[in-house]
């Protein structure tokens, strides 16, 4: 007795007609349909993590990123102006590394009193708002 296998060789549907074996219902429904049922033990065994939570979330990535410059920068990048917005620019607190010699009027959010101390002593100004 041959084997369906061997029966069915040359033949391009097995016996199954122009479209069986194709749908939905041949793979016990579409997508992920029958995970908590008839392929309940396919998903423990192939897929373990499918459903839950896993892992853990930082508390570092809830923190706010300010975005910071020292005054060497704001000196190598706007050294020609005579005031400066570095709101606008998209900086949100100026730090004092760095050294001022010409008097700049620098309009940012936050600054360190360092920078506040160089930029004065240059005859400049800082405005924080």
């Amino acid at each position: 007795m041959k084997g369906k296998t061997r029966k069915y060789r040359g033949s391009s549907t097995f016996g199954k007609g122009k479209k069986g074996n194709r749908g939905g219902g041949s793979r016990g429904g579409r997508g992920r349909a029958g995970f908590h049922k008839h392929k309940f033990l396919h998903l423990l065994k192939y897929e373990p993590d499918a459903y839950g939570r896993h892992g853990f979330k930082s508390k570092r990535d809830n923190k706010i990123e300010i975005k910071i410059i020292n005054l060497a920068k704001v000196v190598e990048k706007y050294g020609d102006l005579e005031m400066v917005d570095l709101k606008h620019e998209g900086y949100d607190k100026l730090l004092g590394k760095g050294n001022v010699e010409k008097p700049f009027k620098i309009v940012v959010a936050q600054a360190s009193q360092r920078a506040r101390e160089k930029v004065e002593a240059a005859g400049g100004s800082i405005i924080t708002e």
